[in-house]
């Protein structure tokens, strides 16, 4: 099964799809791809099939989510926590995803032509290093599309992430490429995996389950939820769009509280650089502070976007030593 299908809507999914699009349409969808086991159960067929449906299901979705002008899909693949699942179903899993980004590295071609960029967001070490490598190479060989993303979170919790974003930042004090009063809402943000992405504008979780399971907990504050219970192996065309048409109706909602929240990112930066330039300015004569304070508040805020500019950009060098390091001498396709 190819990670991108070519079949197109049939003329009563077209029309839908126009008629959807005169509204205002989410940029990017996040899934939580649940009820593969209860769907291999239902049809009594072995797990490993159920999961292998459920990859099926997410390559015809994918498909649905190019039609529909919806640029970027993030899928729950794989979390931390499904290492607790038995030995057996944890190796069935690495096998399909062996398998699957075997296929991915194969399709070079049909990836180049859709523009898709490939990206795996989670904790690549606790994988079979083979798997690492795959991994590695089908994110860097498709790094350079930018016609529509695909992030797949495999070994991934949203409590790890962010735990992970805020070691980055202890470290990045630790080492004096930031100052304490550097550390905010927005740098966090900027450290987490899905740092290249926008925030989703809608999530959906199939299987009727109604709980995120530690999956992009940060940035699906402001996001639209919608839980249906169909199985995932079972999704529908219009399944997505009924889950697009909720979110159109809590649209104007959405927006106003993203700008409410944006707003106040803004006036707490805003307040702490104040308190740093006051706090400098106490070491300064009463007249000569006076004087100078905007010229300080300037300066300051220049100095702490340069920290933060040339500490995110080690971070992004860092993540991407990580990756090529994996696949340098190792891959047929692909040479940094």
């Amino acid at each position: 099964m190819s990670w991108i299908q070519e079949a197109e809507l049939n003329p009563v999914e077209r029309l839908c799809a126009s008629i959807l699009k005169v509204g205002p349409m989410p940029e990017h969808v996040a899934f939580i791809m649940d009820g593969n086991r209860r769907y291999a159960q239902k049809c009594r067929v072995e797990r490993e099939q159920g999961h292998s449906q459920g990859f099926e299901k997410l390559a015809e979705t994918l498909r649905w989510c190019l039609n529909l002008n919806i640029r970027e899909v993030t899928v729950y693949a794989f979390s931390i926590e499904n290492f607790k699942r038995s030995k057996e179903e944890v190796d069935g899993l690495m096998e399909l995803a062996r398998q699957k980004f075997t296929r991915l590295l194969e399709e070079q071609e049909n990836l180049k032509k859709h523009g898709v960029c490939i990206r795996v967001l989670g904790n690549l070490t606790l994988l079979p290093v083979d798997i690492q490598e795959l991994i590695a190479q089908a994110v860097l060989a498709t790094q350079s599309y930018n016609k529509c993303f695909l992030n797949v979170c495999f070994a991934y919790t949203s409590r790890h992430e962010i735990t992970s974003a805020v070691r980055e930042m202890a470290l990045g004090v630790e080492e004096g490429l930031l100052k304490p009063s550097d550390l905010s809402e927005s740098l966090l943000g900027k450290c987490l995996y899905s740092s290249s992405s926008p925030d989703p504008d809608l999530l959906i979780r199939t299987s009727g389950e109604v709980r995120l399971s530690d999956f992009l907990l940060w940035q699906t504050s402001h996001s639209c939820l919608v839980f249906q219970p169909v199985l995932w192996p079972e999704y529908s065309f219009w399944n997505l769009c009924q889950a697009v048409l909720q979110y159109q109706v809590n649209h104007a909602a959405l927006q106003k509280a993203k700008l409410l929240h944006e707003a106040a990112c803004q006036r707490q930066q805003v307040e702490a650089d104040l308190a740093c330039v006051l706090e400098q300015m106490s070491t300064l004569g009463e007249t000569e502070g006076t004087e100078c304070k905007q010229e300080l508040i300037l300066k300051y805020s220049r100095e702490r976007e340069e920290r933060v500019s040339n500490f995110l950009q080690r971070l992004e060098n860092k993540r991407r030593k990580f990756l090529t390091d994996l696949v340098q001498g190792s891959s047929p396709f692909l040479h940094v």
